[in-house]
């Protein structure tokens, strides 16, 4: 059974966390990992992007000019797709992206990808984040006693909590999920992973 030691707000050791091998001893399977990754951005996109055709284009009526004599190409409409202003040839029009993910895909994705951070030692575990006001100096001096760059890491708590997110709010590259939320991306996007006992409880809850 795969087990993770936990650290305090000091640095000081707090004991170890034994892991269910069902969410954190799982083989990686990229072709999985990768479906869902684009996935997940595609169904992020809008799809608005439009553009006109030629027969959407006010005007055109009008042949622009005679048809001989004038040595150049012969045309009817300046809506033509080869004229500047005029309409445009296979342009982007109003298209959903949405990909079907099953939930099922998408848990083991994820459990192959929080493996993966575990025997990467990319994955650090926290007993619990004890914060009352709103402090960004103290998260810094947390993540140094923790030997955790602030830079491309995330952070994972078990419930919303302002304190913990506004004080880290100002830290570039320190990102805060929510241990119910927390997506393929987010893990994905950043190098380490920084989670509370709780949260790691809640994550194996929803995936086990």
């Amino acid at each position: 059974m795969p087990k993770l030691s936990l650290l305090d707000m000091k640095g000081k050791s707090a004991g170890e966390m034994e892991l269910s091998p069902d969410v954190f001893d799982v083989p990686f399977n990229e072709g999985l990992v990768h479906q869902i990754f684009c996935g997940l951005r595609a169904n992020k996109r809008r799809g608005t992007a439009s553009t006109k055709t030629r027969g959407e284009i006010r005007g055109g009526g009008r042949k622009p000019y005679r048809q001989k004599g004038t040595g150049m190409a012969r045309h009817g409409s300046r809506v033509s797709p080869i004229f500047r202003g005029g309409g445009i040839t296979f342009g982007p029009r109003p298209r959903s992206y949405n990909q079907s993910l099953p939930k099922k895909m998408r848990h083991a994705a994820l459990r192959c990808v929080l493996s993966q951070k575990l025997r990467d030692e990319s994955l650090t575990g926290i007993s619990a984040i004890e914060l009352s006001e709103y402090k960004t100096k103290t998260m810094l001096s947390f993540f140094e006693a923790i030997k955790v760059e602030t830079k491309k890491t995330l952070l994972i708590i078990a419930e919303p909590n302002s304190f913990v997110e506004k004080s880290v709010s100002n830290i570039p590259a320190l990102n805060v999920a929510h241990a119910s939320t927390v997506n393929l991306v987010d893990l994905l996007k950043h190098d380490r992973v920084v989670a509370t006992k709780e949260a790691l409880e809640k994550i194996q809850e929803v995936l086990s």
